[in-house]
């Protein structure tokens, strides 16, 4: 009998459920370009809810025994991946899961690309600029914020964001900036009374805009835009722009396909999901995981018109505990979700500032407040503690459409894989975070 290689054997031996991204094909085809998605706090239960949102109505009371139409995560869904950080807690937080993505270390929590003894790691961005390549960050938090800041800054403290932001400018390899551009809020942190980096990048020859309206004034590379002073309003609370990270990443890409000999990467982060879910903030969540979807829906269009883009997407935890369900009553209602139209933090703030509970109320959401629920808003509106508030308002939308929550912080359990395009097959089955930061780094040309 023919021997086979050992190529051919170690591709046979690989099994359904487990990831054969260290076998090698002689026929492999490393991507010239990469994005990297990661949507914050995205758990599988909002994964799950929003198949239901997005396919449910306002009319609509339940799907029944309809068979549910999948959206583009379940399309491209591929495996799933741990968590855990570099301690005995099991529960990330966002610095350590970023840095486990964007270097494939494990680290403490609060670390930005540090490793557990503070020792810098290298980054996807650090390797891709290294290899000259274009490299970028997307987010609709500040650009300092833990995950954007962890693949191209290193601090023992996600905290200290004045210092990351000084990273953003100071920071360089072989002299030249680690980033081609920044997309995001941060404001308050690069524009400040001792310094303004913003001012410095544009000496340095970046185009700037603070007007997310104003996107076409980048028209090449190197360029930074900040949205807001921190992070970006709520897509929920947006109206005529709730899609507002699609519309930064198909700017991203028209940058960054510009005069591209060596390909780019560069990370996209959904960063809200995992607010409005600290929030326990259901619709606020939905609506994110919306814009979420719609950049997908950019990001493969633009990799399949280019053939040669890979895409992988996952989270780096979830948050909030959700579940699609509660109160010991088999169902959940997305149709009631739909009817809520401002985020919880929205409704306390003009409650707190004299608004009156019923009339504000049945402004912005659509199924009507019991008198008992009135009288609890306003007891609370009176009391004057802004997260009471919040909370009242989000545990009353919560118990209308039968969403649990467990927890206000993250939780510990494994997070959804989506890829597609070269190479995407290494990336199905289960793995670590950190093995999906290998893998890049093994592809990076």
């Amino acid at each position: 009998m023919k021997a086979i290689s050992a190529v051919t054997a170690a591709v046979l031996s690989c099994s359904l459920l487990t990831s054969c991204a260290s076998v090698p094909t002689q026929q492999e085809t490393k991507p010239k370009n990469i994005i990297y998605m990661i949507g914050d706090g995205m758990g599988m239960a909002h994964l799950t809810a929003y198949r239901h949102y997005k396919n449910s109505t306002k009319q609509s009371i339940g799907l029944g025994a309809q068979a549910v139409p999948q959206t583009l995560f379940d399309q491209h869904f591929v495996g799933v991946a741990s968590t855990l950080p570099d301690d005995d807690t099991l529960v990330t937080d966002s610095a350590a899961g970023a840095t486990a993505l964007s270097s494939g270390e494990k680290t403490y929590n609060g670390a930005i690309a540090l490793d557990n003894d503070k020792t810098p790691t290298l980054t996807l961005i650090e390797k891709a600029k290294e290899l000259g390549m274009l490299t970028g960050t997307v987010s609709t938090s500040q650009i300092t914020h833990a995950t954007p800041a962890s693949f191209w800054a290193h601090n023992v403290s996600r905290k200290n964001e004045n210092q990351i932001a000084d990273a953003a400018f100071d920071d360089r390899i072989e002299g030249e900036f680690k980033t081609d551009l920044l997309l995001g809020g941060g404001k308050k942190f690069l524009i400040r009374e001792d310094r303004d980096i913003s001012e410095e990048f544009q000496q340095s020859g970046w185009q700037y805009t603070d007007q997310l309206t104003q996107l076409d004034k980048l028209t090449t590379l190197p360029a930074l835009g900040l949205f807001a002073d921190k992070g970006l309003g709520y897509a929920i609370d947006n109206p005529q722009l709730p899609n507002r990270l699609q519309v930064m990443t198909e700017k991203a890409l028209e940058l960054l396909d510009q005069n591209n000999p060596n390909g780019f990467f560069v990370m996209v982060e959904g960063s809200q999901i995992d607010w409005c879910s600290h929030a326990n903030d259901i619709a606020c969540a939905m609506e994110e995981m919306k814009d979420f979807e719609q950049t997908l829906a950019t990001v493969l269009e633009f990799a399949k018109k280019d053939g040669n883009t890979l895409v992988v997407l996952t989270a780096d935890h979830s948050t909030g505990g959700l579940t699609v369900g509660a109160n010991k009553l088999y169902k959940w209602l997305p149709d009631l979700v739909h009817q809520v139209n401002a985020s919880a933090q929205v409704l306390s703030d003009k409650l707190l500032k004299g608004a009156d509970v019923e009339t504000l109320w049945n402004q912005y959401i659509e199924f009507p407040l019991t008198k008992d629920q009135v009288a609890t808003l306003t007891e609370l509106q009176k009391q004057g503690d802004t997260w009471a508030l919040q909370a009242g308002i989000v545990k009353i939308t919560a118990d209308k459409t039968f969403t649990g929550w467990t927890t206000t912080g993250h939780t510990g359990e494994d997070v959804g894989v989506i890829a597609f395009g070269p190479n995407s097959e290494q990336f199905r089955g289960f793995q670590d975070n950190t093995d999906l930061a290998k893998k890049l780094f093994n592809l990076l040309q």
